[in-house]
This record gives structure tokens, C-alpha cells and sequence, in this order.
């Protein structure tokens, strides 16, 4: 794990394997830089992949968050990758995104569409953002003060790990044969529980802003970049009908829908993940962006 200064804080990163094609992780919500680490041992040669925390995540500074959130911002998330990327060296990269991720891509990408080529999208929060309601922010307050909740929450989105009824029951049981992911998901679980205030409050009201505003859902037909976008059939987080709009309006965006995987394939199925990475990203030269 590393550390780069990112403007006023400093950001966690690590990466794997090497090659002149850099691809950018971008994790979601509640989650970090450590979700694909399952998956990259089995990513294509002459590929390094880099994943860094965003401000409040992982192993990245906290800073307290202001009063409206803006320095949680998914403007400002946008901002703190770009400049990582600058003190990292990196001009020019693709991104692999998860679900925030997602449109904290889109930002990155309006505001400096030079500097990218491919991505990939899995089940992202598109341009459109995500209106939360008084009673979901609520839910959020619920789950921070409750581990045992927060694990069954996280558990909702990587259910293909699960035993169907205790999902519903709780407390989540992990099916047999998937040792390696429930070891991963635990640390991940833990990992929730310490973020920030600005992440736990802050990204739900920025995602809000971001739908009510309009702005990215009204230049999402300016976006050109080659998008493979991935949904697992069993997400009940983003809705599909997002992602079809993506692909009918965004002139290179190609959606996928994968039977059997729920919101987190990079955790459910991280061969499977592995695959779709690969398929867009392997074999690229270092600038392509075709």
C-alpha cells in the first residue's frame, strides 16, 4: 500500500501487475481500493492496474466533512483522482469503475477527456445520479451505528456469496466454497465501518444534487469514450433502465446483463470480473483509446 498527495490530502493506493496500459480502479461507496484484489492476479498481461481510496476510504485521510458536504462532493472525489494521477505521473490511463465509481468517472472524464480512454463500468451510478429519499438518508444513520446491520447491508450487494434464506433472516451466512471471497468481505465489512461521516452522509447527498441538477445526465451524448457497461441480473441497487439509457444515448456504451451475480461481481465472481477486464482491456497499447 502507498501513499500520494492528492491537493490538501493524501490518498491511499496500491496496484498490480505492470505493462505501458494503466487502468484506474475506482471503488463505490462504503467500499476501497482493496474490492478488485481478488480479481487482478488473474487481469491480462502488459496491464497495471492502480486503485485508489477516495478522500474518507480506506486507508486514505478522513477529513471532517463541511457542513454542505462539499468537500465530498463527487466533483470534488473527481478532483482528488485527477491530481493523484498528476503527482502519480500518469497522463494518459483507463478506467475500471464500480458503482459511485461510476459517476465520479463521468466528471473525470468531461472535465479532461484527453487523459482517458476505455472503460469499464460495473453496475455504475450513471450520469442520471440516484435521488435519495429523507427515509433512505435515515437508513444510512441506522447503519452506521449498527455493525451487524452494515454487514447485512453489504452482504445485499454481493448475494450470490450467501445462503438465499439468511439474507432475508439474517444474520448472512456464507454458502459453501467461497472462502477466500468471505474473507475478503469481512475485511471489507470492517472497512465500511470506519468511514467517513462525509461518506457515509456526503455521498448520498451529492448523488441527490447530482440527479436533481440534470447537468451530466444532459452531456452524457458527449461522452465518446468506449464504454462496457456490466450489471449482475440480481442488483437491486442501480437500476437497469439507467443503464440501457446509458447505451442508447452515449455513442460508444455497450451494456451487458450477467445472470446469477448480484451488485459486486468484482467480489462475487472475481474470475468472471477478470474476464470482462480483460476482454476491454488486454491487449491495448499504452495510448489506445479505441
Amino acid at each position: 500500500m502507498h501513499k500520494v498527495q492528492a491537493g490538501e490530502v493524501t490518498l491511499a493506493w496500491r496496484d498490480w501487475g505492470e505493462g505501458d496500459t494503466i487502468v484506474l480502479f475506482l471503488h463505490g461507496n462504503l467500499a476501497s481500493k482493496d474490492w478488485i484484489e481478488l480479481a487482478a492476479p488473474h487481469f491480462p498481461r502488459g496491464v497495471r492496474t492502480i486503485a485508489i481510496d477516495w478522500r474518507g476510504c480506506g486507508d486514505s485521510d478522513k477529513p471532517a466533512p463541511l457542513a454542505d458536504f462539499s468537500n465530498y462532493s463527487i466533483a470534488r472525489h473527481a478532483d482528488d483522482m485527477l491530481a493523484a494521477l498528476d503527482a502519480l505521473g500518469i497522463g494518459f490511463c483507463h478506467l475500471a469503475t464500480h458503482s459511485t465509481g461510476g459517476i465520479i468517472s463521468t466528471r473525470m472524464l468531461l472535465k479532461a477527456p484527453e487523459r482517458f480512454g476505455r472503460v469499464f463500468s460495473l453496475s455504475p451510478v450513471g450520469p442520471q445520479g440516484i435521488a435519495f429519499a429523507p427515509a433512505q438518508v435515515a437508513f444510512f444513520e441506522a447503519m452506521k451505528a449498527d455493525l451487524a446491520l452494515t454487514r447485512q447491508v453489504m452482504a445485499s450487494t454481493a448475494m450470490s456469496l450467501f445462503v438465499p434464506e439468511s439474507l432475508a433472516e439474517g444474520p448472512a451466512r456464507f454458502r459453501p466454497g467461497v472462502e477466500d471471497r468471505a474473507a475478503l468481505f469481512e475485511r471489507i465489512v470492517a472497512q465500511t465501518f470506519a468511514v467517513s461521516d462525509g461518506i457515509w452522509f456526503g455521498t448520498p447527498d451529492t448523488l441527490t444534487r447530482e440527479a436533481q441538477s440534470g447537468e451530466l445526465k444532459a452531456q452524457m451524448g458527449a461522452i465518446r469514450h468506449p464504454h462496457l457497461v456490466a450489471w449482475g441480473m440480481n442488483d437491486h441497487i442501480i437500476a437497469p433502465e439507467t443503464l440501457e439509457e446509458m447505451a442508447q444515448v452515449m455513442p460508444h456504451c455497450r451494456f451487458v446483463a450477467v445472470p446469477g451475480i448480484g451488485h459486486s461481481m468484482n467480489l462475487e465472481a472475481p474470475e468472471l470480473y477478470a474476464g470482462f477486464f480483460g476482454a476491454w482491456f488486454g491487449g491495448l497499447t499504452g495510448g489506445a483509446a479505441g
